[in-house]
């Protein structure tokens, strides 16, 4: 019989930016140390981006509730379909009746599918306001991978959601960074080869670039902190040499 490897397991939790709290549950034995970060905005509608998988949501509920009670969230979303993203996402639906999954069309068709789960559609460029603050949708179809994904940028505190860009290893990150995370991700990243289609990268980057990012918050390793626009740009130049 499977057991719950993160049963005894504890989130750090920590506020990123004004309202916006990064929640990690570290992962030791997952391809040599691995963070799960999920992140909450706390607003009147608060968001949460991000679920983890169905046997973290005990731990990442109980970081929750240290912030506010789980019953209060109003949007759950994600980047794209895999089980770390969004495995978690019928429990959060069940414990908090007012929330939708807030998805693209791509992602409504091919995550949502025909279950019964309720979902908002946001499209490409769309803004939604929470209270204070403000979030803008990217479709960013293969970047760094699924046809469905999307990247979420909240513009009052100019923080980018950016999901599995920047993934960095390592099961006790610092939960803030200045420091060089790109090597770290592309050192990961050659490892594991984990983007699926290079061809569109540049122009995605680019249209994150231009919002001026001031805080860059993945869901593996650590937030970055400074010139966002000049991190994604730099990205994009290592990208387009492959």
């Amino acid at each position: 019989m499977a057991t719950n490897r993160y049963k005894d397991t504890t989130a750090r939790v920590d506020e990123s930016a004004d309202g916006i709290y990064r929640i990690s549950v570290p992962a030791p034995g997952t391809i040599g140390g691995f963070t799960f970060n999920q992140f909450l905005i706390l607003d009147d509608e608060p968001l949460l981006f991000e679920t983890g998988t169905g046997p973290m949501f005990p731990v990442v509920r109980a970081a929750i509730e240290r912030i506010m009670p789980i019953s209060r969230l109003r949007y759950i979303s994600f980047s794209h379909g895999e089980s770390d993203e969004c495995g978690a996402l019928p429990q959060f639906l069940e414990h908090a009746p007012q929330a939708v999954a807030l998805v693209n069309r791509i992602q409504n068709m091919v995550v949502i599918g025909d279950s019964d789960l309720p979902v908002q559609l946001i499209g490409d460029g769309e803004e939604l306001s929470l209270g204070r603050h403000r979030l803008r949708w990217f479709d960013t179809p293969h970047m760094p991978h699924c046809w469905e994904s999307g990247l979420l940028m909240e513009t009052t505190t100019g923080t980018l959601f950016c999901s599995d860009v920047f993934t960095q290893g390592g099961a006790d990150t610092t939960p803030f960074s200045s420091g060089d995370i790109l090597d770290l991700s592309e050192r990961l990243r050659g490892k594991l080869a984990y983007y699926s289609n290079l061809k569109g990268a540049g122009v995605h980057l680019e249209r994150l670039a231009v919002c001026n990012p001031q805080l860059i918050a993945p869901m593996h390793g650590s937030a970055w902190r400074g010139d966002g626009a000049s991190l994604l740009r730099e990205l994009s130049s290592r990208l387009a040499a492959d």
